[in-house]
């Protein structure tokens, strides 16, 4: 099976002509639910969607009482991405059950492939809502939510085909755990000239909204010294998540992304808003951060006479991966480092459920959530090949 070839095939289902942009129930991710649904079709797999809007292949166990072992990763992505974030651990896992049927391997526990629908948060500014589900751990309150174009998260779902009032029935409580495969986004297997690494941990990830409400007006009217500009505040707060990430080693601290109304050259703008996201492994570290960030841009606010919103989106706390499976995948993949992640996977949901383990895969330049992402088939088909040998040592008595 060409693993980047179908990553890359994945990547020209997109809602942005010419940028890989997959939003949570968009018609490209229908797009892509239906073509992954295809081969995990003729990989001997059994289909269907969840009540989140999971896309799930099923491959059945030998014992119905050995519960289910989860694979796979994420399938929407971030705005303007690469090919292989998300996209390359549903392919890699759909491969790991392809190869099972064609040696006519019979596990005891079923096995089921996840395409989440949403782990990167670009739609609802709230990650991880797909296996937020599948943990038993969404918080209904998330439906109020409304996108860029006032659209509640509630009704988006339900127009994807979702189901909101029984958003409950995605959980797993048969899960024995799970395994996914994801490329690096970082350097650190490429410098180590390895294909893949095991990961031990997740940093914890902080996620809010904040808004600066100020007064718009004329820009060629409203003296300076009069104004009450709303993208100034915005502006000092983002210097100030920078300063805050660079006092502490090991915190990240982000605004990735910002807005100002009314958006015209000629005005001075009434209301701002930004995104916050802070990560450390340690969690008292993280939340020292965010604290001091809050109380930031409370000050901002009470200085320039400006109105602050403070929407919490996310707090998920670091995340160990389960001894065993960081055993299992070891032993499938000997000599390979074992290193922390930086980044959020769906898998930091998950851990409150049930296992996890995760494998990585060295890419081009660390470089990620851009389309210079690239993995290398050769690395590919090892993190396949560790995979496989994993589920199968699984399986052994």
């Amino acid at each position: 099976m060409d693993l980047v070839g179908r990553c890359r095939e994945l990547a020209a289902l997109s809602e942005e002509a010419g940028a890989l942009t997959r939003p949570f129930a968009s018609p490209a991710m229908a797009a892509a639910n239906a073509l992954v649904a295809e081969w995990m079709e003729h990989a001997g797999m059994e289909t269907r969607s969840d009540a989140a809007g999971n896309l799930i292949g099923h491959l059945p166990g030998s014992d119905l009482g050995a519960g289910v072992l989860l694979l796979g990763s994420h399938l929407d992505t971030v705005r303007d991405a690469g090919a292989f974030d998300g996209a390359l651990g549903v392919v890699v896992a759909i491969a790991c059950a392809e190869r099972l049927r064609a040696e006519e391997i019979t596990l005891p526990f079923a096995l089921d492939v996840y395409g989440f629908a949403d782990e990167e948060g670009l739609r609802y500014g709230a990650a991880y809502l797909g296996s937020r589900a599948v943990a038993g751990a969404f918080d209904p309150g998330l439906f109020a939510l409304a996108d860029a174009d006032g659209i509640h998260l509630r009704d988006a779902l339900t127009a994807f085909g979702g189901d909101p009032v029984a958003i409950a029935s995605a959980a797993r409580p048969d899960a024995i755990g799970y395994l996914e495969v994801h490329m690096e986004q970082g350097p650190v297997l490429e410098r180590a000239g390895v294909p893949v690494g095991v990961v031990t941990a997740i940093a914890g990830q902080t996620r809010a909204e904040v808004t600066f409400t100020g007064e718009a007006g004329h820009a060629g009217t409203v003296p300076m010294a009069a104004r009450r500009d709303a993208a100034c505040a915005l502006a000092e707060f983002v210097l100030a998540v920078e300063a805050e990430g660079r006092r502490e080693p090991g915190l990240v601290a982000t605004v990735g992304r910002l807005s100002a109304l009314p958006g015209a050259p000629n005005a001075v703008p009434g209301e701002a808003r930004g995104s916050l996201d802070a990560r450390h492994p340690d969690d008292a570290v993280r939340a020292a951060a965010a604290a001091a960030l809050l109380d930031r841009a409370t000050a901002i606010g009470v200085r320039r006479q400006v109105g602050v919103r403070w929407e919490p989106r996310m707090d998920a706390p670091g995340v160990a991966m389960d001894p065993r499976l960081t055993a299992v995948l070891a032993g499938a993949a000997p000599g390979a480092p074992h290193l922390p992640s930086g980044a959020g996977h769906d898998a930091v949901a998950l851990a409150g459920a049930m296992p996890v383990g995760m494998l990585f895969v060295r890419c081009a330049g660390g470089v990620s959530h851009t389309p210079a992402e690239a993995v290398d088939a050769a690395d590919a088909d090892a993190s396949l090949d560790v995979l496989f040998r994993a589920v199968c040592a699984l399986a052994a008595p």
